[in-house]
């Protein structure tokens, strides 16, 4: 039998795949959830995941962990500016204990974009592409999450401000990325690289939508009518640190909307919905589910 792990299991994308991966059938004895906590996946262990301490930053923890396993997600770590070397560590021992397939979740255009989130994920790619596991990289785009979890902001100040300009975001559901994850380890076209070889990449989202388009959406979900306002990168920094921010975090966010102007986070749904098999959650459901939730 083949056995499947998956690390940051405890998290909410890992968690979501360890469950679809039992959801297509995995026995649940076959999948192992890597976790820095053991304690919080407790539930997961009563219904009979094999629960595995593992921790990125305590490299002597993953032998262990990885023990048996012949595919493995690596769920990229949440550290900025220390995730080169936490995922080095799990590449390495991933290697040492024979993983036939790692899966890895990067970011979309992770080796030409300038988002500033995309070095860290570029270097690990590097990386995989020097290891001798075969390695499948996810390059995903935002959660739909993202935008569904500003609702009360939206509705507070009747507005949905960015510097993106005609941009698209081609996001998807925690969901629809946690789907493909789950087809990148149990389907085999996963694993075909454009070279035919054993380094595949694939660049994953949903059906775009620029910010325009997602305050009609949020004010369609909630009845309340939401604007658009455009604002230039330097004039969205200022906006967010008369908000609160520190120079840098609004600088670092400002950024980011900076890409996407540049359609830096826009691409095809079609490779998400092979590998999830299922077409991407619309983002006016997860809108509709978010407002529900608010009462």
């Amino acid at each position: 039998m083949t056995t499947y792990a998956v690390t940051a299991a405890t998290g909410q994308l890992g968690r979501l795949v360890v469950e679809e991966l039992l959801e297509r059938g995995v026995e649940a004895g076959d999948v192992v959830a890597v976790v820095r906590s053991p304690a919080k996946a407790a539930d997961l262990a009563t219904r009979g995941v094999r629960v595995r301490e593992g921790d990125y930053s305590r490299p002597e923890t993953l032998p262990a962990a990885l023990q048996g396993v012949d595919r493995l997600l690596l769920v990229s770590g949440s550290e900025v500016g220390r995730r080169v070397e936490q995922h080095a560590n799990v590449v390495r021992a991933a290697e040492a204990a024979e993983v036939g397939r790692l899966v890895y979740t990067s970011i979309l255009k992770a080796s030409t974009t300038g988002n500033p989130l995309a070095p860290e994920h570029a270097a690990t790619e590097e990386a995989l592409r020097d290891s001798p596991v075969p390695t499948v990289v996810l390059r995903n785009g935002w959660y739909t999450e993202n935008y569904s979890a500003s609702l009360p902001q939206y509705l507070a100040t009747g507005e949905v401000v960015g510097a993106t300009g005609e941009g698209r975001v081609s996001a998807a559901s925690r969901a629809d990325f946690a789907a493909a994850a789950a087809g990148a380890l149990l389907g085999e076209d996963a694993l075909v690289g454009l070279d035919g070889g054993a380094h595949a990449v694939h660049e994953l989202g949903g059906p775009s939508f620029t910010l325009a388009e997602l305050a009609e959406a949020v004010s369609a979900a909630t009845g309340q009518r939401v604007a658009h306002r455009d604002l230039s990168e330097e004039e969205l920094a200022a906006h967010l640190r008369g908000a609160g921010l520190d120079e840098g975090t609004a600088a670092f966010v400002a950024a980011l909307d900076a890409s996407i102007a540049r359609g830096e986070l826009e691409t095809d749904p079609g490779a998400l919905e092979v590998l999830a098999g299922r077409p991407a959650t619309p983002l006016a459901t997860v809108l509709a589910d978010a407002a529900a939730t608010r009462g």
